[in-house]
């Protein structure tokens, strides 16, 4: 668990971590480098979780160089509502969420704590304006919940 006081905003018992895949940890299907270094390190204080759609074919390839499994997304369902399902089943308030893409809003809508990414693959506006923190890539991201004061400084109120 990660615990993060952020005045006016109250205490964040962090436990788990759902992160969309393609666009945000992958780039047309190749994960991207460091994010593996990243999840180890973060393994021990959260359940990491992942949600695709397996957009190239590849999430398998991926999962094993994670060493987790992906929940895969059913095609044509509507996506951003089973993202938001899967932060709810996970309890939100204690669930942190990573994305980029427009199916990604409500789970960072719907977490303790959405960090938006900016994305070589392109940045939905309503994932954006659904989170709570933007950052520049994952990287950043991961970092942030290594480093959780960098939350409070950006979050305080």
């Amino acid at each position: 668990m990660i615990p993060v006081e952020i005045p006016g905003m109250g205490l964040l018992q962090l436990e788990h971590l759902v992160c969309d895949v393609n666009g945000t940890l992958a780039l047309d299907g190749q994960l991207l480098d460091g994010v593996a270094m990243a999840f180890k390190q973060l393994g021990g204080p959260l359940q990491i979780h992942l949600a695709t759609a397996d957009t190239h074919g590849r999430q398998d390839v991926i999962d094993k160089q994670l060493g987790l499994r992906a929940v895969r997304l059913h095609p044509g369902g509507d996506e951003a509502e089973q993202k938001a399902e899967l932060v709810r089943n996970l309890g939100s308030e204690r669930t942190v969420a990573i994305g980029q893409g427009a199916n990604d809003s409500l789970m960072l809508k719907e977490a303790a704590l959405g960090i938006c990414v900016l994305s070589k693959e392109g940045t939905a506006t309503s994932a954006l304006l659904s989170a709570d923190l933007l950052t520049p890539d994952i990287l950043t991201a991961l970092d942030l919940l290594m480093n959780p004061k960098r939350i409070v400084a950006s979050l305080r109120k």
